[in-house]
């Protein structure tokens, strides 16, 4: 996406009203407060005797009611302590077999946004400044503590090269080297880590169109070639992502195609091709865990539209040492109006008890289950999110129900993190990186309880 923008966490975060669905809670004086009382309040308190029975009364009629509430009773939307009631499907078959084992292990992931993919900052002298140039904050050991404490069991890290290469696509020792601190971080904290080729899609380096394919060939060949080299004796908690969302930037076709048009095929075919040749290279390298990495591939924009569409293949793996090692790679900002979009359409509501947005879901993932993870081919959702719309019920309801069903139909997913909050733009931030607080555990909550939540 273009700048898109937990027990210690359960342990901190605020209760969550009931009948608010998650608004502030009960206010009252502290201790010290309440232990003085003024002659003038003593005098109101006696001649105010029943209004006081009468507010205790209404006090324990609302508690009585919150206490009665509880999992067994509740109904789809409701909110039993702190988490949103989803309500549970038959469940499905899902093929025993190591890959998709492999996503269920990868359980709930944060993508570390708008911070190594940064590019066009020609204003820099450092190379190293792009890290904090989009998101304002670098990398530090404590955020990938914090992640893994909170719950987090895989970090995706976006990284653009283009900016960072000499005119014969050589990577920078420095960019190359910092990348991989950051990816050693993460494996010391024993959590999976995705590394891909993310901005680098322009016509000088990465582009699905037959006129530009064998230099975008070139370009990712050599990429991938340094990284699988750089990269090859970390294990398989590292994941290689081939490209970030492959599309004809900035033309009409960006992020739609008709895919049975001359143009739509092309663009399909084209992202194929350079996702087979970038498979190829990484097996090439023989060294290693890359005969046997996982490896993801996504579609035409990361789209699941276009995975979903006959046009996308599946690149082949032959020189792979394992079987089933590559993955489909989606991002589903779904449903869009509510997720995504700013513009004309736009929502801030997402309810469960309505049904109000549930029906997108539903059919993105049940259509991925039904090619793919039947089929015993294993899906990641590699981004997902709903930017803040001061809406955070909602998002608490959309968070609860995306995880739940991702989990049901097979797949795993990466809230997308792009540290923006209250700005104009695309506010996706769950925790502030410099000071380690977290902003909306509430949301957080949701994705840690129904990442594992049994059927």
């Amino acid at each position: 996406m273009k700048k898109k923008i937990f027990g210690l966490l359960l342990a901190t975060m605020m209760s969550i009203s009931l009948c608010a669905c998650g608004a502030g809670g009960e206010g009252g004086a502290s201790k010290a407060e309440s232990s003085v009382t003024s002659q003038e309040d003593v005098s109101s308190e006696a001649a105010d005797t029943s209004t006081g029975t009468e507010k205790e009364e209404t006090k324990t009629t609302e508690e009585s009611k919150e206490e009665a509430l509880t999992i067994e009773t509740a109904k789809p939307g409701d909110v039993v302590d702190g988490i949103v009631v989803v309500a549970k499907k038959a469940p499905l078959e899902i093929p025993d077999n190591e890959a998709l084992q492999f996503i269920r292990d990868l359980e709930i992931g944060w993508n570390l946004g708008n911070t190594f993919e940064a590019s066009d900052c020609n204003w820099l002298s450092n190379e190293l400044d792009y890290e904090s140039a989009w998101c304002g904050a670098k990398t530090t050991q404590g955020l990938i503590k914090e992640l893994k404490n909170a719950g987090f069991k895989t970090i995706r890290i976006p990284v653009s090269w283009h900016n960072h290469v000499d005119e014969n696509y050589n990577i920078s020792p420095a960019w190359m080297d910092r990348v991989e601190e950051v990816v050693g971080w993460a494996l010391d904290e024993d959590m999976y880590v995705i590394i891909n080729i993310h901005h680098d899609n322009a016509e000088g380096f990465e582009y699905p169109s037959y006129d530009k394919l064998d230099h975008s060939k070139a370009y990712v060949t050599k990429i991938w070639s340094q990284i699988a080299d750089r990269f090859a004796d970390y294990d398989e908690h590292l994941i290689f992502e081939t490209m970030n969302e492959p599309r004809q930037v900035g033309t009409n076709n960006e992020w739609w195609i008709n895919v049975s048009s001359d143009v739509g095929k092309e663009c399909m075919d084209c992202v194929n091709q350079l996702n087979q040749a970038i498979v190829d290279v990484i097996r090439d390298n023989g060294k290693g865990y890359n005969t046997s990495r996982y490896i993801m591939a996504p579609g035409y924009c990361a789209s699941a539209d276009y995975v979903i569409a006959d046009g996308y293949k599946l690149p082949e793996d032959p020189k792979a040492t394992a079987e089933n090692r590559i993955i489909v790679s989606v991002h589903a900002y779904t449903p869009y109006n509510f997720a995504l979009n700013l513009g004309s359409g736009s929502t801030d509501v997402f309810d469960i008890k309505t049904k109000k947005g549930t029906g997108d879901i539903d059919g993105f993932m049940k259509k991925l289950y039904d090619k793919f993870i039947s089929q015993g081919i294993p899906v990641l959702i590699g981004e997902f999110g709903a930017l803040d719309k001061d809406n955070v019920e909602s998002r608490m309801q959309f968070a609860a129900y995306y995880i739940y069903n991702a989990r049901h139909y097979g797949m795993s997913c990466l809230f997308w993190d792009n540290n923006a909050y209250k700005t104009s733009g695309e506010n996706f931030r769950l925790i502030d990186r410099k000071s380690l607080t977290w902003i909306f555990p509430e949301i957080v909550d949701q994705m840690m309880h129904y990442c594992n939540a049994e059927e």
